[in-house]
């Protein structure tokens, strides 16, 4: 697993959204908390203040704006990316305009949040300090390059859909763990999918071909009847 880097609080009423954001924060080497409301949110930040917070604005007891505004009048306030409903473009506007670094809207997909979580921390991060890589995962010819997205065998590129890389990844930080179809749907694809735990079927004998010597009798990637898939390094 890559080491931890950086600290993000994800402040939402609904429990759904903050488990998603909280294992997909997770998984990308972040140490994640949260707050189901504006209280717990302000109880949370003066008890451990983290790097960023997520922060929904339609919250119970006390909305995302008064926890914003409370935040900044304390002075060094941590990063903030707003979570807002979709089409309210009013409160996108007036959280830009009272300093929030950004704001994602609902519904969204928790790669995009990663992706400008990353972001506003590489804004965040004081001058001339080193943004750690994740390390490469090199197991039997097979290199993972986290922070590249790039796999290479033998020593030779593997062109991999962003899918089958998040995959394959996925595997590499977890030797010898067994997956369901159904586990690997919820880590992986995005919180709004509802499809057939076939596509993972699909993506699997698809990511054998291009990383198994012999696809049909596979060596790194192996079934387990009746359970689901386990990466053999």
């Amino acid at each position: 697993m890559s080491s931890v880097s950086g600290s993000v609080l994800v402040v939402d009423d609904d429990p759904i959204v903050r488990d998603v954001l909280r294992r997909y924060l997770a998984r990308e080497g972040f140490a994640v908390s949260s707050a189901a409301d504006g209280e717990a949110a302000l109880d949370a930040v003066a008890a451990a203040r983290p790097d960023l917070i997520l922060l929904d604005l339609m919250l119970p007891r006390i909305d995302g704006f008064e926890v914003f505004r409370r935040l900044r009048s304390a002075g060094d306030p941590p990063a903030v990316i707003m979570l807002t409903a979709r089409g309210q473009e009013t409160d996108r506007v007036v959280g830009l305009d009272s300093g929030a670094d950004d704001y994602v809207a609902k519904p969204f997909s928790p790669r995009e949040v990663i992706a400008r979580v990353r972001a506003v921390m590489r804004r965040s991060a004081p001058a001339g300090a080193a943004v750690a890589a994740p390390a490469t995962i090199s197991v039997g010819g097979l290199e993972i390059d986290p922070g590249a997205r790039e796999a290479r065998l033998g020593g030779e590129p593997v062109s991999l859909t962003p899918r089958e890389f998040d995959l394959l990844l996925f595997f590499a930080e977890r030797p010898r763990f067994v997956f369901s179809r159904t586990q690997l749907l919820d880590e992986l694809w995005d919180i709004a999918y509802d499809g057939d735990p076939s596509t993972v079927t699909v993506h699997i004998r698809r990511l054998r071909e291009k990383i198994e010597d012999d696809p049909s009798h596979p060596r790194r990637l192996v079934t387990v009847w009746g359970a689901g898939y386990r990466f053999e390094p």
